[in-house]
């Protein structure tokens, strides 16, 4: 949930030795464009959920129905664990995993109470980057980058591999927390690799957010409970730029670079407070008012910046909606729902770890227990209200959008389609294997849908039509 779930999955633990919830893993770097509801068909996916971080594809052949056979034209098995998204560019497909040598406990689907996992496993797992080829499935190349055992603990339902990788179309930056940031030419040399120390994290649960990328630079946020901070790194060295220390705790949250009519942001959701930097890391704007465990990518459409925060047993969960030159602290106070440079926020909406999406100006919310909303993207009114999904159960991954369709991957590995509209319209169900647990969001290459599971990554396609004999 970038994703990446990432862009991403972590209970909370209540009285520090119960949990309930689910993190996503999938919640990752992204660089937000503040104009335009389409989205060019584009063979290339840089980041978690597009080039804009929004999830919409503009293709004419993308599918919206198959199975762990129909329209798939290759699937690749992939050893070990890991929730971050894959990411195109051209013919490559780039993506990470975490292969423990032991024993791994089986992830459980769902919200439950008892994930915490607040010791680092005792065996040693071997930390992997991958390229594959986009037309066939096969593997370019493959690279172990760290081998060790984990300094650092991760719930049950996460994974060592969360972070979604980001692309310039000349290098891939691989991301892994608490071990470090990789970057890679595109043949599979390194270039360059910046450690990381292992920080505690919230009761153990791991890390998820992923490094957003703006010309070259990175930006990273290391929100931990010892030393969290945003820093900018070069592209081509790797160098530290600067570093500022954020009044944070853990967060799972990546930041995004707001390209605006304005000027250039680095926004970075947190509990305590949204906060927005300018590019040399002096702070712009604040707002606090979140909940209690912030996972979601923001993102920005036609002038408005999406914000979402709503771990599931909180009664604050609010989305919402910002113009842009805020300056200071831009929270709303008493029952304020607007201000000046907050277009409009729901208080009670957001979902815990999909993000949000907007698609032809509606706001589509898919609440992880299997509910899906609707409202006004440009002034939040509601056009229905969460709806029950037939049989939904669980979900983690964010939504994606093409061709009139709204698509919600649940844990189960069955994507429920829907028409786009003011109404709820659950067309058909797309389910895949019985070892394909859902987690990571899908990403979409011109004509290809790939989606990752717990097992393998598809490609799925529209079958070529046969040559004229």
């Amino acid at each position: 949930m970038n994703t990446p779930l990432v862009c991403r999955m972590i209970c909370v633990t209540v009285l520090s030795s119960i949990s309930l919830g689910v993190i996503s893993l999938g919640v990752i770097a992204t660089i937000g464009l503040s104009a335009g509801t389409t989205v060019a068909a584009d063979s290339n996916w840089p980041q978690f959920r597009g080039p804009d971080a929004r999830g919409v594809a503009d293709s004419a052949n993308l599918p919206d129905r198959w199975s762990d056979t129909e329209n798939v034209a290759w699937k690749r098995d992939i050893p070990g664990r890991g929730w971050s998204s894959p990411v195109v560019w051209d013919d490559r497909v780039f993506l990470t995993t975490v292969v423990n040598t032991g024993e791994s406990e089986e992830a459980r689907k769902g919200l439950y109470f008892g994930g915490d996992r607040p010791r680092p496993p005792d065996a040693v797992h071997q930390w992997q980057v991958l390229c594959l080829d986009l037309n066939s499935g096969d593997v370019v190349w493959q690279q172990t980058v760290h081998e060790g055992k984990p300094e650092s603990a991760i719930h049950l339902k996460s994974s060592f591999a969360s972070e979604t990788p980001v692309t310039d179309g000349e290098r891939v930056f691989f991301h892994f927390g608490n071990v470090g940031l990789f970057c890679f030419d595109f043949d599979g040399n390194e270039i360059w690799r910046r450690p990381i120390p292992a920080q505690p994290t919230r009761f153990g649960w791991g890390t998820a957010a992923s490094p957003a990328l703006d010309g070259d630079r990175l930006y990273l946020v290391n929100d931990n409970e010892a030393d969290s901070y945003l820093t900018a790194l070069d592209t081509k060295t790797g160098e530290e730029i600067w570093r500022v220390a954020r009044p944070e705790k853990s967060n799972w949250s990546t930041p995004l670079v707001w390209k605006n009519e304005l000027r250039t942001e680095i926004v970075t959701p947190g509990t305590g407070a949204i906060r927005s930097y300018d590019t040399d890391g002096n702070p712009l704007w604040s707002l606090r008012g979140m909940s209690s465990i912030t996972i979601a990518t923001p993102y920005a459409v036609q002038g408005l910046l999406y914000i979402s925060s709503g771990y599931v047993m909180d009664s604050l969960r609010p989305i919402y909606a910002i113009r842009p030159g805020a300056a200071g602290d831009i929270t709303l106070t008493g029952d304020e729902s607007t201000n000046e440079f907050i277009a409009w926020s729901l208080p009670k909406a957001a979902p815990y770890n999909p993000s949000t999406l907007v698609y032809d100006n509606r706001l589509y919310v898919l609440h992880d227990r299997g509910l899906l909303a609707c409202y006004a993207a440009d002034d939040g009114q509601e056009l229905y209200p969460s709806r029950r999904i037939p049989d939904g159960r669980a979900f983690t991954s964010s939504p994606w959008a093409y061709d009139g369709k709204v698509f919600c991957l649940n844990e189960d590995g069955v994507t429920f389609v829907f028409r786009a509209g003011d109404e709820f319209e659950l067309l058909h169900t797309n389910p895949l294997g019985p070892d394909d647990m859902g987690m990571a969001t899908p990403a979409i290459a011109g004509d290809s849908l790939l989606i990752r599971t717990a097992a393998r990554i598809y490609c799925v396609r529209m079958p070529q039509p046969s040559a004229d004999r």
